[in-house]
């Protein structure tokens, strides 16, 4: 106990005398003067805003509204998000972890994974095995067995037509079916989307495949960072190839075409849109307004016809834009914004104030935990001598740094009477 409190005073009075000796006080060189009114402050950091994410698994409609505020649409869907996509704020959402059936906005998530694997220049000729196992009444783009395709082309069929059997033919180059409902699955985690179940990764309705509001905001948000993906989504109209000719695709979101006399939406950067008979109509949109961008999620409106997903889509990003800067965040689409690694973050500032343990603070506000072969390593210390660790390397440590200190001031008189 005595040695180690040694240690300790050692220590202080080496980091006093550092502090003292860091330069001769008579050469030091004059501040420049203040203009007048002028004054020198140290900057406030901002205020971290924690987002308390179980507010978002409640039900009915979560909005925090700010005096001025619009207030947010009533509508129909089953669930929605609205949410900034830069900052993955939250604005405004309704049952947004509600589980249900995505149709083909599940697509997005598959382009999410599949991707970065090939060069869109690539080459593919289809096997008749690829097209096998595609679901009656599902939308096609019209890709034939024999017929090679640039990858893409593919992917134009992907997002435009929601074909289902280019969906079949990249999956079957990424791993096949089943490996590709695997990896869309660690996908979707990786990225905190939590309610997903994979079953069939074109959206085909399938037992237990689900999703909600909230993945969908965050499988779009996720794609707008992925030139390729936000090419695709926003492409209106493409043409497709067929053996010696080609013929026209348009998108199906009505939103970017502006077709079935739905208008088009200012700005609008695409995204995903689906139907099947046990989703309902499904849709993730985004746009941009100035230098601020909105994605949106919606889920199976109960009235207003098959089109209504697109003017409830287009009353929330009415909405966002309008309420943006007047409404607090209700959550986050961020993956790991909880109040623990809130928390934790404030434990490794106050730990770095007070002069812990710089190293475990920083693993713990990184999401770590701290190092349990280092403490044990300690105890076993401890436990061993019955005194407490070893002083005589940190003894030798202090006394290095006071020889170090002593010739920095001795080093930095002489360069400032040579100055002089």
């Amino acid at each position: 106990m005595i040695v180690t409190s040694a240690v300790r005073h050692a220590a202080a009075g080496t980091a006093a005398l550092l502090f003292v000796l860091s330069a001769p006080a008579a050469t030091a060189s004059p501040a420049p003067p203040l203009s007048p009114g002028s004054s020198v402050e140290e900057p406030t950091p901002p205020a971290p805003r924690f987002v308390d994410p179980a507010r978002l698994h409640r039900q009915g409609t979560q909005v925090e509204r700010l005096p001025g505020a619009p207030s947010t649409p009533e509508l129909s869907a089953l669930s929605w998000v609205v949410a900034d996509a830069s900052s993955g704020e939250v604005l405004a959402a309704r049952n947004a972890h509600r589980k249900l059936p995505p149709a083909s906005t599940l697509k997005a998530l598959f382009a999410l994974t599949a991707l970065p694997h090939h060069d869109p220049s690539e080459q593919h000729t289809v096997a008749d095995s690829e097209l096998t196992g595609i679901g009656a009444g599902s939308s096609l783009v019209g890709v034939k067995e024999g017929y090679t395709y640039k990858v893409s082309d593919l992917w134009n069929g992907v997002f435009l037509s929601s074909g289902n059997d280019a969906v079949h033919v990249l999956a079957a180059m990424n791993g096949g079916w089943d490996g590709m409902s695997g990896q869309m699955q660690e996908k979707a985690r990786s990225l905190g989307a939590r309610d997903t179940h994979v079953v069939s990764p074109d959206g085909y309705d399938a037992p237990g495949q689900v999703s909600s509001a909230f993945d969908l905001a965050v499988f779009g948000r996720a794609g707008l960072q992925d030139p390729a993906f936000t090419r695709y989504c926003s492409t209106p109209y493409a043409d497709f190839p067929a053996g010696s000719w080609t013929y026209g695709i348009a998108n199906t979101n009505r939103l970017l075409t502006g077709a079935d006399g739905v208008a088009r939406y200012p700005g609008l950067l695409g995204i995903k849109n689906g139907y099947t008979t046990n989703a309902g109509n499904t849709l993730i949109s985004a746009a941009r307004r100035g230098d601020r961008t909105l994605v949106v999620s919606v889920m199976n409106p109960q009235g207003g016809g098959g089109l209504a997903v697109y003017e409830e889509a287009r009353e929330l990003l009415d909405w966002g834009f309008e309420a943006a800067g007047r409404v607090e965040p209700v959550g986050s689409l961020l993956p790991g914004r909880t109040k623990a690694a809130a928390e934790a973050g404030t434990r490794a500032v106050t730990a770095g104030r007070d002069g812990g343990r710089a190293e475990e603070a920083v693993s713990v506000a990184a999401g770590g935990a701290p190092r349990a072969g280092a403490e044990a390593a300690s105890a076993s210390a401890e436990d061993s001598s019955g005194e407490g660790p070893s002083a005589g390397l940190p003894l030798a440590l202090v006394g290095s740094a006071c020889a170090a200190a002593l010739a920095l001031w001795a080093w930095r008189r002489r360069t400032a009477g040579r100055a002089a």
